[in-house]
């Protein structure tokens, strides 16, 4: 961030910085600058367009915003999450041969730093913020193509309860995906944050785990639990086990006292070509559930550590 000034808490401010279109490079590692205390989460955006021209803007949709600023979303075409950090999370060094391919003929020419500020009380006294993202990158090719699916929810937990916040999607195209690492993320009531690839044999489902975490620890990419791989007709599927004690209803939202349900699946593929798809997002409950999208033989486990 540039020496930005948040004054209002559940603040987002993106920011962009311009990648050369004559070069091809290529992001091999992530170093944090944050703590905790400053910014709530950071997520790193890919953009074929940023969002806006301004040098920093509100990007939070419904969350606070400084009027003083201008408000669009981290970005105007080809939106897609290469890197998430929260709760104090280490740096994240890729696979030897995987990187992210950015600038030159990639879709990516511009790479868009969103951070949320749930409290500023580190700021009151004038202080500004440089929170960001180091990157580490090389011009030399990768033999392998880095690639993130985010999957999540929409949907409301019921006051005092336990919920199951639920998505699932089927891999539609013809790409063998390679999982290398996941990524948790919810708010204060996400207990467990879990994630599958499901097959179907015989009309029964079959599940193997991809990751499983506690998503209240630092929430950083973690190896995948099984080395598997991701081909066209599987499914993926992931759940987030919310407990709430609050004596209110609490929803899908982006401030700290909302929830999110979020698991990233961080894989590469041979070649240069990853998934079309960037996305798995259901409407989360009462609406939806695994077994109303006629997923079968659940895991009994899918909800402990």
């Amino acid at each position: 961030m540039p020496n930005v000034l948040p004054k209002k808490a559940e603040t987002y401010f993106c920011t962009p910085i311009r990648i050369d279109s004559d070069t091809d490079y290529y992001i091999v590692g992530f170093v944090p600058n944050a703590t905790m205390e400053t910014a709530h989460h950071m997520l790193l955006y890919g953009c074929e367009e940023p969002g806006s021209d301004e040098e920093v803007w509100n990007c939070g949709e419904m969350a606070v915003k400084d009027p003083s600023l201008k408000s669009a979303e981290p970005c105007k075409k080809g939106a897609q999450v290469i890197y998430a950090w929260a709760h104090d999370a280490p740096p994240l060094q890729l696979p030897p041969g995987v990187g992210f391919h950015v600038g030159g003929r990639s879709k990516i020419q511009y790479i868009t730093l969103q951070v949320h500020y749930a409290s500023v009380e580190r700021f009151v006294d004038g202080t500004r913020d440089d929170s960001g993202v180091f990157l580490k990158y090389t011009t030399i090719r990768q033999p392998k193509s880095a690639g993130v699916l985010l999957m999540g929810t929409g949907g409301r937990i019921s006051a005092n309860s336990v919920e199951y916040m639920e998505t699932a999607c089927k891999i539609n195209e013809d790409k063998v995906i390679y999982p290398f690492a996941f990524r948790t993320h919810t708010h204060a009531l996400g207990r467990v944050v879990s994630g599958y690839k499901v097959s179907r044999v015989n009309r029964k489902d079959q599940w193997k785990l991809i990751g499983k975490q506690d998503p209240q620890l630092p929430q950083m990419f973690y190896p995948v639990a099984n080395n598997l791989t991701l081909t066209k007709g599987d499914t993926v599927a992931a759940r987030c086990t919310m407990v709430s004690n609050r004596n209110w209803v609490t929803r899908i939202g982006l401030t700290s006292d909302d929830e999110m349900c979020n698991f990233y699946i961080l894989y590469w593929t041979e070649g240069g070509e990853v998934l079309n798809t960037k996305h798995c997002f259901s409407m989360g409950p009462p609406i939806y559930n695994w077994s109303r999208n006629r997923l079968n033989s659940i895991p009994d486990d899918a909800s402990t550590l």
